[in-house]
């Protein structure tokens, strides 16, 4: 997945410098943020694939975000991390365009994978658009 850009959305300041090592060593370029409204800020000026959303933080939360992302880059793809409690936070984001949800604490492969499935659908929708802008021209 080289050349994949990721940005990790989560409060837990450990957890997600953890995972951006531990993903930044697959070949894939890894970023993190403390906070929703962070996020917001990062995603205007740095365009990434896929963006995985922890649904529970202070202040503006994963769902407020998850709206505010599909808002202003509706291609982007988005994987929700949510704690036991919260399934039905989670269901709700996948039902505001969520890509899909893991549950803490997730084995790193799982969420490489659902990281690799993001960021397929997300090429197969922009190469659409790119055809049917195409096909516009002519």
């Amino acid at each position: 997945m080289e050349g994949v850009k990721v940005l990790l959305v989560d409060d837990e300041t450990e957890f997600v410098n953890t995972l951006t090592k531990r993903i930044n060593k697959r070949d894939i370029n890894a970023f993190s943020v403390g906070s929703g409204e962070a996020a917001l800020e990062f995603l205007d000026r740095n365009p990434v694939d896929v963006v995985v959303l922890d649904v529970k933080m202070p202040g503006m939360d994963g769902i407020q975000t998850l709206r505010a992302i599909k808002e202003r880059h509706p291609l982007m793809e988005v994987i929700m991390l949510t704690g036991h409690a919260s399934v039905e936070v989670a269901i709700e984001g996948m039902e505001l365009g969520a890509f899909d949800y893991l549950m803490k604490p997730m084995a790193i492969d799982d969420l490489l994978y659902k990281i690799e499935d993001a960021f397929k659908k997300k090429s197969l929708q922009e190469k659409r658009i790119g055809e049917r802008a195409g096909g516009l021209e002519d």
